[in-house]
């Protein structure tokens, strides 16, 4: 057993299958399997990995795609790094699943070599079988609802993981892929959209501007804000008002449809 998101480790495998996708133009194989694994303190120091020695279960996602040289290789987790062409993404990906897997105190390997394809190796520390109870099996479960979302997203992967959450739990989603798309597309909807989700950092508007034009059009509209930075950065930025509903990513499909519900009814409290 293992402690762990759900939601999370769920955008994990699909960040990592998104990307595996994308480099097999021409087709291939994405195999995923897991495993258990004894990681003793030699193959820790060796592999200069800051974790503790013990039993981990080892998720592997691998491709035979164009796979990476060894600068790339080092770059990949970078914030706003990608390989990927203008528009394909903000290449946040790689960064959200490192930032989700230490949270778990968990850490990746990573195996590729030109034109062999990419194997990424995720280790996530074992529980003992003796704790019964955990802090995922004592939340409430989620509500979900019938509402119409519009979610600006320029990230495709992030898009599809957030639509797929709340098709899950009988949301109506509307796409767009960034701010001007975003006005556009509540422009057409403008009478069924009872939600705007906005990343903060899009192309052509940001989600500030995008959500001030939506006003003009409905100015009771309710809006909640998603961003890989910190909302003291993004104040400091001067790009959204203190008090905004605000959840910073990687987010939880538990969080996310706790506070899809708690704006919607306007419980409107303080950002997570």
């Amino acid at each position: 057993t293992i402690m762990a998101d759900s939601g999370q480790i769920e955008q994990v495998l699909m960040n990592l299958a998104t990307n595996a996708r994308d480099a097999m133009p021409e087709g291939g194989l994405l195999t995923i399997s897991t495993e258990l694994m004894e990681l003793d303190s030699h193959f820790i120091k060796t592999h200069c990995y800051d974790v503790k020695p013990g039993r981990y279960c080892l998720i592997s996602v691998a491709d035979t795609g164009i796979g990476m040289d060894e600068n790339t290789k080092k770059r990949i987790f970078e914030p706003f790094f990608t390989t990927k062409e203008l528009g394909r993404g903000t290449g946040l990906g790689l960064s959200i699943i490192y930032g989700i897997i230490t949270q778990h105190d968990g850490f990746i390997d990573v195996l590729s070599k030109p034109g062999k394809g990419t194997t990424f190796k995720i280790y996530l520390p074992v529980i003992k079988s003796s704790i019964e109870e955990t802090e995922a099996d004592t939340l409430p479960p989620q509500k979900g609802g019938t509402e119409t979302v519009l979610v600006a997203e320029d990230d495709e992967t992030v898009r599809e993981i957030i639509k797929t959450i709340l098709d899950r739990f009988g949301y109506k989603v509307i796409e767009a892929v960034d701010g001007e798309d975003a006005v556009i597309r509540f422009k057409e909807n403008k009478d069924k959209i009872d939600l705007v989700i906005l990343d903060v950092i899009m192309p052509k508007k940001n989600g500030k501007m995008a959500y001030d034009e939506i006003k003009e059009l409905r100015p009771e509209i309710k809006a909640i804000f998603t961003s890989g930075y910190t909302t003291d950065l993004i104040d400091k930025k001067g790009i959204l008002e203190e008090g905004i509903n605000f959840i910073q990513k990687p987010v939880s499909a538990n969080e996310l449809l706790r506070k899809i519900r708690e704006v919607l009814e306007g419980d409107e409290k303080s950002a997570i």
